[in-house]
């Protein structure tokens, strides 16, 4: 595939979720000094980084009772049931901030006796986790047809942080209609990542000839990223993990290049290199969250000086930059193993 012009989305790609979470990960690989680390569902959504944590020994497990006694593990950014979170096995928890706090409403409106309506998609590692937080109270729905009959329970509506907007307020307006009066968070529970990346989306598709949407099929946000380009009568929507995906002898004027909220950097530049056309940014807002490493991460590391003073630079350091050196030191440890 080849375009003239190619609009790069911004912004686009890693959240702050995500960014705190690979990073989380890579210092519990430095930390272990070659031992596997044993990470509980993919860290993230995405193929890539998920087989760059692979070839630093790091084992995915779906089960806590595969990881061995003692052995460092991390819970992803998804979040994580209430028996895994709470586990005494697990070493840090990398939810992202955004899904704890959904968690905690979650936990708070089942308690004072609502019924609580979760938007979210069936078998998402999200939604898994928060419907197991109080599942006697809480019904998983995806569209408005979905929407139970409550028998006039107090309702409180949540949400899965990486859906479509669409989809969020589709059921929210429904819902409102059916129960009448139901709680809703004061800020939409779909993070402001995506959100952004949706609008960016919105607004530059008109303008196209092609969406390309960096990202893996597992990831809900990157799903609906091609969505939106879908609605807003884009010619041509393509999801892509990298310049593999992208079809061959196809030349096309203007083609927007965006990213998913795990998709990594360096696939969009290989998108962006084998498309060969004019780059020209296509800013819509800029970003400027941060979510500072796990405090059970900190308290971790507090002993090891390097460890402490990387960490000092850690809002300015970014997850590729700290997998790429964890990646150097590793490759010293594989020489020193051969040398023995």
């Amino acid at each position: 595939m080849h375009a003239a012009r190619i609009l790069l989305v911004e912004p686009r790609g890693f959240c702050a979720g995500v960014e705190m979470a690979v990073k989380a990960l890579a210092w519990l690989v430095l930390r272990a000094r070659g031992e596997r680390v044993f990470c509980y569902h993919h860290v993230v959504h995405n193929e890539r980084v998920v087989a760059r944590f692979e070839r630093l020994g790091v084992v995915f497990v779906d089960d806590l009772a595969d990881v061995p006694a003692g052995a460092p593990l991390l819970l992803s950014a998804h979040g994580s049931a209430p028996e895994v979170a709470g586990s005494p096995t697990v070493t840090v928890d990398a939810v992202c901030p955004l899904v704890a706090k959904v968690h905690h409403e979650l936990r708070a409106h089942a308690a004072a006796g609502q019924h609580v309506v979760y938007v979210g998609h069936a078998g998402h590692d999200e939604a898994e986790a928060a419907m197991a937080i109080a599942p006697s109270a809480t019904t998983l729905v995806r569209h408005p047809d979905d929407l139970p009959d409550l028998g006039g329970a107090p309702v409180a509506l949540l949400a899965q942080t990486t859906l479509a907007v669409r989809e969020w307020q589709a059921v929210r307006d429904a819902a409102a209609e059916r129960y009448g009066e139901v709680w809703t968070p004061a800020r939409d529970d779909v993070c402001y990542a995506t959100t952004n990346r949706q609008a960016a989306v919105r607004a530059v598709a008109p303008r196209c000839d092609a969406v390309v949407v960096v990202g893996s099929a597992s990831s809900s946000n990157t799903a609906a990223l091609a969505a939106v380009a879908a609605d807003a009568d884009c010619p041509l929507v393509l999801r892509v993990d990298g310049a593999d995906d992208l079809p061959a002898g196809l030349h096309v004027g203007t083609v927007a290049v965006t990213a998913g909220a795990s998709a990594p950097d360096a696939a969009v530049d290989e998108v962006v290199q084998a498309l060969g056309g004019r780059v020209e940014p296509f800013a819509t807002v800029t970003e400027e969250a941060y979510f500072p490493p796990p405090a059970s991460l900190r308290r971790l590391l507090r002993g090891d000086p390097a460890a402490v003073a990387l960490l000092a630079r850690d809002r300015h350091l970014s997850a590729d930059e700290l997998l790429t050196h964890v990646e150097r030191v590793a490759a010293g440890w594989a020489t020193q193993a051969v040398a023995r």
